[in-house]
């Protein structure tokens, strides 16, 4: 480490060194998230969520080191329980910078932790690299670089993944004031102040920021466009320097002391869009491929990057399905991570659609879940198009809809745990039909075999899905891989399913059929002679 990072390392002691509460900070994000997409169905859930964020603030405050940091969030969380009286676009404006000041903070104390070589913060690190939105072989190289105290390669991941959401959102960002552009450029902003070393980065000010969106509520168009022009070749220019991969040990480390930009923790960017009327800021419409509003190669530009990040959507929704689908369940939670980061750029017509929050909140909630199904995934790619259909106008379809909830609810341990139980309890009425009639009769036999295949896809789910779940738990790809012998796993399951059906009710109609004769009940029965009359008749002649 050469004189320079030593100097940035002791500086970076001196303020922001020590461990944050992380669960505080999961539920402060969650609570976050919670209150964008409840506002947009009741004011009243959305205040009950900030109302939920503000106490794990208060309980992650004490291990905030940068107290200029501090105050922006606090800042942040009182602009978003201001907003609540306005528009849902300006509280998520808020949000966006709120969680922006968090990965900041966030990043600037792990790293410090890293350099000083304190134990322990390995899962301070593996949150911070799901925050900056690294998922597969991006978070574990960083991960195995930070444990090998490769400092400037880490924040060389972080950097990039930062600047790459700047672009993004700057190029989703349509010159025009509606709701979308005005989200579009709070998340750029928020990235931006997430972006290590954010002061100098890329030649770009957290006052273009401001002024982009001072000129969006005012109606600027004109100045608008310029701006965007700007940020968007500062943002693309830091992008293209952070391509090469780092060689030496003079990578700039995180910001130390009195940051200057936007890790001053002051938040004059969101709370100019804050401040502004409502009635200024109109829902867009859907993005056309061409208009007014798209001026000269820009509009061109964004609305290809836009269809792009769509495109790619469905790409890693489709790969984590085929991963799921035999039991690679790590695999496929990397590829929703993919999905996740092509959602935060599709059109502003999706992103401005009722049921975007919805769809981002389960996507990284199936990013996160053990015991990951195809079912899962399913529910996922059928909620995007029912977005899609919304943002065009067209009617959703409820059964997608419904699936949706279905998988939200009863998916993960809820389904391992119910099927675990209704598998312990298919013994009970086997055991049940055997005390009452015994073995010995051919076709009580056959019924109680009957009903063993009917229940046997039962079973197979319940045991083999616990098992696959223990698996994916403790990360055993053999003992995940187990769940792959549920029939509700793939397609294959579906001609077995068949087949047991088929020998089930052979056996039980052999069997039924079997007692209605010994009872009489079918073919033609003739009652059996006796000589019980003859012997009495003989008694009588006698």
């Amino acid at each position: 480490m050469n004189a320079r990072a030593l100097i940035l390392a002791a500086g970076l002691f001196a303020s922001t060194a020590g461990a944050q509460d992380l669960g505080a900070y999961r539920q402060l994000s969650g609570a976050l998230d919670g209150a964008v997409r409840a506002r947009a169905g009741s004011a009243q859930a959305a205040l009950a969520q900030l109302n939920a964020a503000q106490v794990a603030f208060d309980q992650l405050r004490p291990t905030l080191r940068n107290r200029q940091l501090s105050s922006g969030l606090q800042d942040a969380l009182t602009g978003a329980r201001a907003a609540l009286g306005r528009t849902p676009a300006e509280l998520e404006a808020q949000v966006l910078l709120g969680r922006g000041l968090m990965r900041k903070a966030l990043y600037d104390q792990t790293l410090s932790q890293l350099i000083s070589g304190t134990p322990g913060p390995g899962a301070q690190l593996e949150l911070l690299t799901r925050e900056y939105g690294l998922s597969g072989d991006g978070a574990r190289a960083a991960l195995k670089e930070g444990q090998t105290g490769q400092l400037e390669r880490v924040a060389w991941r972080l950097q990039r993944a930062a600047a790459g959401r700047v672009l993004a959102s700057l190029q989703a960002a349509r010159p025009e004031q509606s709701t979308a552009a005005y989200v579009d450029l709070a998340r750029a902003t928020g990235w931006f102040t997430a972006l290590p070393d954010s002061g100098t980065a890329g030649g770009l000010k957290v006052s273009q920021f401001g002024d982009a969106l001072r000129q969006l509520t005012a109606g600027n168009l004109p100045e608008l466009t310029r701006s965007l022009t700007t940020l968007r070749q500062g943002a693309g220019d830091l992008s293209a320097s952070l391509t090469r991969e780092p060689q030496t040990s003079s990578f700039p480390k995180p910001a130390t002391g009195p940051a200057t930009g936007p890790a001053t923790g002051k938040a004059p960017p969101l709370k100019v869009g804050a401040g502004s009327d409502p009635a200024s800021v109109r829902p867009s419409s859907p993005p056309a491929a061409s208009g007014p509003a798209e001026t000269g190669p820009v509009g061109g530009v964004q609305t290809s990057t836009a269809q792009t990040a769509t495109v790619q959507l469905y790409a890693a929704l489709g790969r984590a399905l085929a991963a799921a689908g035999h039991g690679d369940n790590a695999s496929a939670r990397d590829r929703l991570g993919e999905a996740v980061q092509a959602l935060s750029a599709v059109p502003g017509s999706l992103r401005t659609a009722p049921g975007y929050t919805a769809l981002v909140f389960n996507l990284s909630a199936a990013q996160s879940r053990v015991a990951l199904r195809p079912s899962d995934v399913q529910a996922l790619i059928s909620q995007a198009a029912n977005l899609e259909a919304v943002a065009a106008g067209r009617p959703p379809s409820r059964l997608d809809a419904v699936s949706a909830g279905v998988a939200r609810g009863f998916g993960g341990w809820m389904r391992v745990l119910v099927f675990a139980l209704l598998a312990l309890l298919t013994a009970v009425p086997l055991y049940l039909l055997n005390l009452a009639f015994g073995a010995r009769n051919v076709s009580w036999r056959a019924v109680l075999f009957g009903l063993a295949l009917l229940l046997l896809p039962t079973f197979l789910e319940g045991v083999f899905g616990l098992l696959g779940a223990l698996g994916d738990l403790a990360n055993l790809g053999a003992l995940r891989s187990l769940s792959n012998l549920s029939l509700t796993q793939a397609a294959y399951g579906l001609p077995v399913g068949a087949l047991l059906s088929a020998l089930a009710i052979g056996l039980l109609a052999f069997g039924f059929r079997g007692l209605c004769q010994q009872f009489g009940l079918l073919g033609s029965s003739t009652p059996p002679k006796t000589t019980t009359q003859h012997g009495l008749e003989w008694d009588e002649d006698l």
